[in-house]
């Protein structure tokens, strides 16, 4: 509804700038009947969204050290999973945790404790105890079918303040945000992360990012700024990633995530260039392999050659992936997200490779990442 109303209104407004005018006249003016009832119907809409989504939504406090002479405060969002009592948030609102308190929309407030937790995709769950008939849990759209450009609506608790609604749009996909920004050297990545510009803070980690049907499509998990305040730029895990995680959580406790055991790297024209490949070629190389990974018992092969590109001494000539279960791999993003998505421990996937210019197909049985 709220994509066929917004719709409606630009068509509405191309067509009034779009018919010519009169020389020296300036464009049609919009109805402000038109104007007014359209934006009503838009406001009507996300009230409708937000009372449907914000008893949903939850407040997380923390406190961690809670027997130390300084225990510390944190605060973060989560939602409502099933009417079991689960509640889903990130994995870093509750790292550390000793003490977890659930505060409702109403100000109801219980203790959770924590049921299982994922440090590699940043999501954990905690289980309340509280009557079915008083939970009310959101529904999980298809995150693989987003588009940029699609109204997307942010509820959490910034700064605590909680049941804070902002609107924006799915300003990029398939970005990668790493699970440890302090690691050195190699580390894993969250893949397929959505990037919005609805605007998140500090306390909206673990709350809902909806599509216009008020639906989850993914976990406000992080922003980029310069000034610890929103900027324009923040990511949310996708209910895609969330779906397979969740239900593992809180089954197991853990989840085990699927593995090749390679090192990649995207390939760039000098690269191409230097493995004596069309510098258009596209795909991701493998720049390194686990010894006794999948991929190592699948006979993939890894760099081994040097050569010198802009001034830099680097490993070359390993096999490129270009396809993953015959889904084509541009980049090294790519080959992750695909794993990530529909990569399961103990299937075996087709790569298909370029060794030595030569196109061949390898398959390999997918292990589990090493904890």
């Amino acid at each position: 509804l709220f994509g066929s109303i917004i719709l409606v209104f630009l068509l509405a407004l191309a067509s009034c700038i779009n018919t010519a005018p009169p020389p020296n006249a300036g464009p049609k003016p919009l109805s402000p009947a038109l104007s007014t009832n359209v934006l009503a119907d838009i406001e009507a809409t996300l009230e409708q969204i937000y009372d449907l989504a914000n008893p949903s939504v939850v407040n997380i406090g923390v406190v961690i050290g809670s027997n130390s002479t300084f225990p510390q405060d944190a605060l973060g969002s989560g939602f409502i999973w099933d009417k079991a009592g689960h509640i889903v948030t990130n994995n870093h609102v509750i790292a550390g945790a000793d003490d977890i308190t659930i505060t409702f929309y109403d100000g109801t407030t219980v203790p959770g404790k924590l049921v299982g937790a994922d440090f590699d995709s940043d999501l954990a769950v905690v289980k309340i105890d509280m009557p079915a008939d008083q939970l009310k849990p959101l529904s999980m759209a298809d995150s693989t079918k987003l588009k940029v450009g699609q109204l997307v609506i942010a509820i959490g608790n910034p700064f605590g303040l909680q049941g804070t609604m902002t609107v924006g749009f799915i300003s990029a996909l398939g970005r990668l945000v790493p699970t440890d920004e302090n690691a050195l050297g190699a580390s894993y990545n969250i893949p397929d992360i959505i990037q919005t510009d609805a605007a998140l803070n500090p306390g909206n980690s673990g709350g809902v990012l909806l599509d216009d049907t008020g639906k989850v499509i993914g976990i406000t998990q992080s922003m980029t700024s310069t000034s610890g305040s929103s900027a324009g730029v923040g990511f949310a895990i996708p209910s895609a990633i969330v779906q397979q995680v969740v239900p593992a959580l809180i089954k197991t406790g853990h989840y085990d995530h699927p593995y090749l055991g390679i090192a990649v790297v995207s390939m760039s024209p000098s690269l191409a260039t230097a493995m004596h490949l069309s510098a258009n070629q596209r795909g991701t190389m493998v720049g390194g392999i686990t010894a006794g990974s999948p991929a190592d018992k699948a006979g993939l092969k890894a760099s081994q050659t040097r050569a010198t590109i802009n001034g830099q001494t680097v490993l070359v000539g390993g096999d490129v992936i270009i396809a993953f279960n015959d889904q084509i791999v541009k980049s090294s993003d790519d080959l992750i997200t695909f794993l990530a998505r529909s990569g399961v421990i103990g299937n075996t996937v087709s790569l298909t490779v370029l060794r030595e210019g030569k196109q061949i197909k390898i398959p390999v049985t997918i292990g589990a990442r090493p904890s």
